[in-house]
Order: C-alpha cells, then sequence, then structure tokens
C-alpha cells in the first residue's frame, strides 16, 4: 500500500479485489444502459445482489442511462458500503476524440456526488482500462490528475478523509504506486 495526503484527505493505492473494500462509496466502472457488464461491473452487480440492478433501472426509467463522463449512485446491497456510484468511462478510439476529458469527468463526477451525500471515503477501480481499452499508464495519469485537483479546488463541501485506488491488476498497482508521488 502507498499513500499520500492533499489537504486532510488521504489517497492510497492497494491490491484486490474492489468488492471486498470496506467504506462508504464503490464506483464501478458502468456501461450507459447501467445494465451490469463484465469485469467491475459484473463482480459488483454479482455480489452486491439484485437491489443495485434494481435502483439502476429505476435510474434508466428516469433519464435512460448515464452518458460517458457522469455518475450516478444506487445502494450498495450486499457490499460493505453505502452506495455505489456508477461512472460511465470513455472507449479508448486513440486519444483524439476527448477520451482523457471524459475520463477526468469520471473522476470529478464522482466526487461531487460523493460529497453530496457526505461520504467520507470512496474507492475507485481502473477506469476504462478494461474492455474500454483506456492504456492503463495514460489512465493512471487521468485519474491521478483529476483527484488532485478536485482536491487541491478550495472545496467547502469537501468531506472526504479517504480516496482508494483498489487495483485488480498488478501492473496497474505498479503504477498508480510508481505515479502517487508526482501529485503530492
Amino acid at each position: 500500500m502507498k499513500t499520500i495526503t492533499i489537504g486532510k484527505t488521504l489517497i492510497s493505492v492497494l491490491s484486490g479485489d474492489i468488492t471486498a473494500w470496506t467504506g462508504d462509496i464503490i464506483v464501478n466502472a458502468a456501461n450507459s444502459g447501467l445494465l451490469g457488464g463484465n469485469g467491475v461491473d459484473g463482480a459488483i452487480h454479482r455480489i452486491g445482489g439484485p437491489e443495485i440492478m434494481e435502483q439502476c433501472k429505476e435510474i434508466r426509467k428516469l433519464q435512460g442511462g448515464c452518458p460517458p463522463g457522469h455518475a450516478v449512485i444506487t445502494g450498495a446491497g450486499n457490499l460493505d458500503a453505502k452506495h455505489v456510484i456508477h461512472t460511465v468511462g470513455p472507449i479508448w478510439e486513440g486519444g483524439g476524440r476527448g477520451e482523457a476529458q471524459t475520463l477526468a469527468d469520471c473522476y470529478r463526477s464522482s466526487l461531487q456526488l460523493a460529497n453530496e451525500v457526505g461520504a467520507r471515503s470512496i474507492a475507485f477501480p481502473n477506469i476504462s482500462t478494461g474492455i474500454y481499452g483506456y492504456p492503463k499508464s495514460p489512465a493512471c495519469d487521468v485519474a491521478l490528475k483529476a483527484v488532485s485537483e478536485f482536491l487541491r479546488e478550495d472545496r467547502q463541501d469537501n468531506r472526504l478523509e479517504q480516496i482508494d485506488f483498489v487495483c485488480f491488476e498488478s501492473d496497474n498497482t505498479d503504477l498508480y504506486v510508481q505515479w502517487l508521488e508526482h501529485y503530492v
């Protein structure tokens, strides 16, 4: 584990399964239809149980899903968290179609939503680096930059004390540990 502090918030890199994480909010790398899928999305729905899917279906009825870069929130079902924030990352198309901005928006919109519900802790997976094909090193840079910039803003609403990047694959863990010190 590697940890830095920005303001009053600890940022840590952890290796493991995000569905085993304990805290206020687990972030899900969802698809725009909010209908579950593979990877972290499938694991969160499978372990969290049908309550999460039912709430996602209600969100679909109200707003038709979730566009890339945005986030919505549900309960956490059987997960050891209070909520799941579902955010939709960009599909990598070579980097010239605003993918970095959309990915940064995923982190910012998730952090904003976490603050709106008064969360003190949040865990992020490596958004868009699986089936969506975003290269891991640039995705790590975007994630850490977006989070550190968010924390450095003069925000009266920031209640977050702990932000964890939970990396399932060891190469992602190594990248986040290596890059984390650049954002202190």
